[in-house]
């Protein structure tokens, strides 16, 4: 198979650079520096895009590898790493810690929830630190969405990535989710494009109100609707007003009352 398959398009390098993937933070780990493009003058970090995208490529053939599914567990602890290992998992068959990590998940098995993974992925190596101090007690492979500045600790394949923003977090999920299901064969070839969108990756907040699309015909019909409601109400409030009626053609109200005759 050439390598030029699996070479990054200018389609996911926009989409990586829109979602600020290439962002790290102004500190540097030592064993992240292969990865620092170059320095910014206001002191960020600039990621190497590539070099983000080969690790990608490397972590989804890692997890392709894996004969159940379900061995690969996808972690966060992070709010906005949640929604995006929660969708991983729905799409490849992985399964998903969204939220607080128990201890013991991989160490007691007298824990209610207590999981014998093949391999693990983590969004944060800071925030998921229990997670993977767990798996190197018992052999577990890791992993691990990586900024500058992120540990590498027990960590066996970093992503280097801006795992600070919600939307660098969920596009990363959403290409790793999308190598694994073309290494599968799900996806047939790499013209195919995936139906799923990359926002279903990235976090919501659920404080934020919905904005739902209208299509174009339903918003004419609407402006017509609305139009056409005003010109009644328009017409109904130039129409005359009667003239009130001529009473005292009718009746004199200057005549005295008959008198009333005693029975």
């Amino acid at each position: 198979m050439s390598s030029d398959l699996f070479a990054l398009t200018p389609e996911d390098a926009q989409l990586l650079i829109a979602a600020n993937v290439h962002l790290g933070s102004k500190n540097v780990q030592v064993h992240n520096e292969p990865y620092v493009f170059k320095t910014r003058p206001d002191g960020v970090n600039i990621i190497n895009v590539g070099k983000t995208w080969e690790k990608i490529v490397l972590a989804a053939r890692i997890i392709a590898a894996v004969p159940n599914a379900a061995d690969v567990v996808a972690i966060s602890a992070r709010t906005y790493g949640q929604r995006a290992v929660l969708k991983f998992a729905n799409h490849t068959g992985a399964t998903a810690i969204a939220g607080r990590f128990t201890p013991g998940n991989f160490t007691n098995y007298i824990t209610r929830s207590f999981k014998e993974p093949r391999l693990i992925i983590v969004t944060d190596p800071r925030t998921d630190a229990q997670a993977i101090k767990e798996s190197s007690y018992v052999n577990i492979p890791v992993i691990a969405l990586c900024d500058t500045d992120s540990p590498s600790e027990f960590v066996d394949v970093a992503i280097p990535c801006n795992n600070k923003s919600k939307n660098s977090v969920g596009l990363v999920w959403y290409l790793l989710a999308r190598e694994v299901l073309r290494l599968r064969g799900v996806l047939p070839d790499r013209t195919t494009a995936w139906t799923v969108m990359p926002d279903l990756y990235f976090y919501r907040d659920p404080e934020e109100p919905e904005t739902v699309a209208v299509p174009e015909e339903e918003a004419a019909a609407e402006e017509t609707e609305v139009a056409a409601v005003a010109t009644e109400e328009w017409d109904a409030a130039a129409e005359p007003v009667a003239a009130p009626a001529d009473w005292s053609a009718t009746e004199d109200w200057a005549a005295e009352a008959a008198p009333v005759t005693a029975a």
